[in-house]
């Protein structure tokens, strides 16, 4: 075989691999979900199929600090808007901002802070995933005074599908995905056990998930691996927030506290002696409780391919958060416009 016949074979089988290659990747759902993205599993399988509710733009606002009775610290549970529409659906004027914007801390000058935002409202909400509350308590505990500003400007919320995206082509993404997406999502289809689909997006068989969940292959879901490794919660953590509380009493602040999707769905122990500690402090509602009880109510009630609430659970949070607002602001001061 002369030289140039051989390269000519290896051009040929070369270009073979990869036009195999770009064809399945080209054929592969573009993922819609955060673990199914992380962990190249195909929303064929776990992509919802419950339509989002719809909510009126009006209602998803933020409004800066300066001119809010209520200001929400939240983190990704709160980038929607979604569970905050509720309250702006009753009349309340609220200011969302987000821990990362700040350095993750709640400082001992806080009412300082607060101030130097022009806020001059009623309450304060301060909400955190379960498995990011610790580290952020504890940074709390250590930080004397606020190095970053709040930041001023009103929010604007990241918009989520309320549709299943339609099934296209998918240009942009890396060469071997749709390869890498077919192993893990047979893998994850044949596994009847917990299987890591790598970069902590971790499929585990749920009980009754069928029930719970709508996607096709419902008896499994996808979560997230950090809910487990961040560790539990436990009733030290609710003593510094008490603390803080106590420190600052010149305003009302209720913490919210959402479960990790693992909590609720396969570990339900998880954080429990937290929970129980925190249930009897009335640092804020037991979304703990809450979580358990909806998930049997809201099919969705989290995003099978995601580790956040759906909009269906946001909506259902706002209503529970709308319960707790009123018991310190009954009335709003004036109606949001």
């Amino acid at each position: 075989m002369t030289p140039s016949r051989l390269w000519l074979q290896i051009f040929i089988a070369g270009f073979a691999v990869i036009a195999a290659l770009l064809a399945v990747t080209l054929a592969t759902p573009v993922p819609y979900g955060d673990l199914s993205r992380i962990g190249r599993i195909s929303d064929g399988e776990f992509g919802w199929h419950r339509p989002a509710p719809q909510v009126d733009p009006a209602y998803l606002r933020s409004w800066a600090p300066s001119d809010a009775e209520i200001l929400v610290i939240g983190d990704s549970f709160s980038m929607t808007g979604r569970w905050q529409s509720a309250l702006v659906r009753s009349g309340y004027t609220v200011s969302t901002i987000f821990w990362n914007h700040f350095g993750n801390a709640l400082c001992d000058d806080f009412e300082a802070w607060l101030a130097q935002s022009g806020f001059k409202g009623k309450l304060v909400i301060v909400e955190s995933t379960e498995r990011l509350l610790n580290e952020r308590l504890t940074a709390s505990a250590q930080c004397r005074t606020a190095k970053i500003a709040m930041r001023t400007n009103a929010v604007e919320f990241l918009p989520p599908p309320e549709i299943p995206p339609r099934s296209m082509l998918n240009w942009s993404a890396k060469l071997t995905t749709g390869w890498i997406s077919y192993f893990n999502t047979r893998r994850a289809k044949s596994s009847n056990d917990v299987f890591d689909a790598g970069k902590n997006a971790i499929v585990r068989p749920v009980p009754d998930g069928c029930a719970l969940f709508s996607h096709q292959l419902c008896d499994k879901a996808l979560f997230f691996g950090d809910d487990e490794d961040n560790g539990e919660l436990t009733p030290k953590d609710v003593a510094i927030m008490q603390a803080f509380n106590k420190a600052h009493a010149s305003i009302p602040i209720v913490w919210t506290v959402i479960p990790n999707k693992t909590t609720v769905y396969v570990e339900p122990d998880h954080s429990k002696d937290f929970a129980a500690s925190f249930r009897q402090s009335g640092l804020g509602p037991d979304l703990f409780g809450f979580a358990t009880e909806e998930k049997t109510q809201i099919q969705d009630f989290f995003f099978p391919n995601d580790t956040h609430l759906s909009m269906h659970g946001q909506l259902a949070l706002g209503q529970r958060m709308l319960e707790v607002v009123r018991k310190f602001v009954p009335q709003p001061s004036a109606r949001a416009s």
